[in-house]
């Protein structure tokens, strides 16, 4: 095979000799099956050298083929074709111990459907939303920049209606960040996003945290490597439960007040928690993105959130949107806007927070009493400190209960698992503690 799919072969097959071109040509021969999976491919140097091009230029594209599973190194062996189709997948995300039948899920930090605030008189009120069906672009509704005001943490310059949070970072890194701009982000952070980030080959600067947020030196640090952006949870994290004090909030304004990088803050919890709204857009007006989105609160299929920044900074955002569908749906953001008026919203909203403050205080009463020291935190999960995260959350999958590993919230190793609390009964709170203690005893 080598003889066939040597240096010249490819050479003779791949037109353009650019970092992109090179990987997208690959991935249709790999599509078309001109190129087999299991083929050796040659090597770096022969190849650039057949295509008069930099080395560095073609271990760019091997590097897209491999972060797309397209290909794959073996050390000294060499790299081989190992997939036919160029489609990224979120690997943290959906990367997770599959789910079986019986399982007790646990792993995803959702709200209880059943404490969702009712839809019906919302959609009927949203589908006479103004300007209904034009394609006009709207950035956001009247009703609802009014509502978003009302309880926004700083005196926003401008607002933008997004469709939901991690869809915010997804465009704001695209619209925003420079190719191989880095991005500084607290570590641990939601796999999600470290998703994102790695799909589009960012540079990441981890930032260490603790249980007010991540460190004010840890972020010093940082920025002695330019970060071209740096996103952390201003209030509730979504991955800890950590509630970030006003202290340390301002300590991080501090740290943030030499630079000029920009400032995002994504609160992806909402009103699923009691903590008062925070911002450093007083501090910083022409420099944060306060993201809120309304999944966790008003409900997911909402899609629904709003943004707020400087008018320069929504412009290039709405300029990016351009690519897409240029504007979130009228009749999602009426719809919000009218729940967020409503006082039997309000009344949802109480009788939530109040059941996942039961269902997180009966777990950690359980974990406690079993000699698991775990802080009660906010939002919609536990942060359980383990001694080896996957080795746990494996016992945990064979004992019937699915949870997520620490180490996939991070860059480097973290032996703790997040356990959601959303959906849990408090009476199962007692199984599900001594089944976390027994997969937790095995490795000590």
């Amino acid at each position: 095979m080598a003889e066939n799919f040597d240096a010249r072969w490819f050479a003779s097959r791949l037109g353009n000799p650019t970092r992109r071109g090179i990987a997208q040509e690959t991935a249709a021969l790999v599509r078309t099956g001109a190129l087999p999976v299991g083929t050796k491919l040659p090597t770096v140097r022969d190849l650039a050298y057949a295509l008069r091009i930099s080395p560095a230029t073609l271990s760019h594209a091997w590097a897209d083929l491999r972060r797309h599973k397209i290909i794959s190194g073996r050390g000294r062996h060499g790299s081989f074709v190992t997939g036919n189709s160029f489609s990224p997948r979120p690997e943290r995300l959906m990367g997770g111990i599959v789910q079986g039948k019986g399982i007790r899920n646990l792993a995803r930090a959702v709200p209880d459907i059943s404490l969702l605030p009712d839809l019906g008189a919302a959609l009927a009120h949203g589908a006479q939303a103004a300007g209904l069906n034009s394609y006009d672009r709207t950035r956001i509704l009247p009703e609802l920049e009014a509502a978003a005001r009302r309880f926004w943490p700083y005196d926003a310059g401008a607002m933008l209606a997004i469709d939901g949070g991690y869809s915010a970072i997804y465009t704001l890194l695209h619209a925003l960040v420079p190719p191989s701009g880095p991005v500084a982000i607290e570590d641990p952070t939601g796999l999600r996003l470290l998703d994102i980030l790695e799909d589009l080959n960012v540079p990441i600067l981890p930032v260490a945290s603790d249980r007010e947020g991540p460190l004010p030196e840890a972020l010093a640090a940082a920025l002695r490597h330019k970060p071209a952006m740096f996103i952390f949870q201003p209030r509730v994290h979504a991955v800890t439960s950590a509630l970030m004090p006003a202290a340390r909030l301002e300590a991080l304004g501090d740290v943030l007040k030499d630079s000029d990088m920009l400032i995002v803050e994504d609160d992806g919890i909402g009103d699923v928690s009691d903590a008062p709204h925070r911002s450093l857009g007083n501090r910083f007006p022409d420099r944060v993105i306060h993201v809120l989105s309304f999944s966790k609160s008003l409900g997911p299929d909402l899609r629904l959130g709003v943004l707020s920044a400087s008018a320069v900074i929504v412009e290039q955002i709405q300029s990016f949107r351009g690519f897409s569908a240029g504007w979130t749906s009228r009749i999602l953001q009426a719809t919000g806007a009218w729940l967020l008026g409503q006082p039997d919203t309000a009344v949802a909203l109480a009788r939530a927070r109040a059941a996942y403050r039961e269902r997180r205080a009966a777990l950690v009463t359980e974990l406690v009493r079993l000699g698991i020291a775990v802080e009660p935190g906010e939002g919609l999960c536990l942060f359980v400190p383990v001694n080896d995260s996957a080795a746990c959350a494996l016992r945990l999958q064979v004992a019937g209960i699915a949870v997520e590993a620490g180490d996939k919230f991070s860059l480097g190793p973290l032996n703790a698992i997040r356990v959601a609390i959303g959906c849990l009964d408090p009476r199962d709170a007692p199984a599900v503690a001594k089944a976390i203690a027994d997969a937790n005893k095995a490795d000590s």
